[in-house]
């Protein structure tokens, strides 16, 4: 599906840059979306998770009634790190045999940037932060869930209807 938008007028020339879409949002909701669901994790999740006294992959199975895969970078696991000893438990659960471990291929431990980078290639993940900013520059880029805590449980925003828990 190419859309053409006007970019300027010169003498009497009109120039048109194409704008393609990934294929998986030829519908209205993101077709690489589907069970098990493949969740990358940011560093303030797994933190509030703890402080919320939260299972990380439980409670990410009661949201969606299907199997989760949280998956975490490597950016993740080094800002975990970086973090030191106050956050030993999130590193312990972050290490946990049920997490998926993904590689970076770039340079620098941004996480931000990383997940930003990952969704925008491969649109099959969801993405659980708390962050506010990373949150923002997740929604710009269509066809991605975000999950996210409220009241002491996870919720998921931006995911069909057709997927997952009911709304609430």
């Amino acid at each position: 599906c190419i859309t053409m938008r006007l970019i300027a007028e010169k003498s009497s020339c009109i120039y048109f840059r194409k704008i393609n879409h990934p294929s998986c949002m030829f519908f209205q909701y993101n077709t690489q979306l589907g069970p098990p669901y493949y969740i990358l994790v940011d560093t303030n999740f797994i933190n509030f998770s703890i402080k919320a006294k939260l299972d990380v992959v439980q409670s990410m199975m009661d949201c969606l009634y299907a199997k989760c895969v949280p998956c975490i970078t490597d950016c993740v696991m080094a800002e975990l790190e970086k973090l030191g000893m106050k956050f030993r438990v999130a590193l312990r659960i972050a290490k946990d045999p049920r997490f998926d471990r993904l590689p970076c291929s770039h340079k620098g431990t941004y996480a931000d940037d990383c997940l930003v980078q990952r969704v925008t290639q491969h649109k099959c993940y969801i993405v659980a932060t708390v962050d506010r900013d990373l949150k923002r520059r997740i929604r710009k880029i269509p066809g991605v869930p975000i999950m996210y805590i409220s009241n002491h449980r996870y919720n998921i925003e931006r995911m069909p209807d057709d997927y997952g828990a009911p709304r609430l």
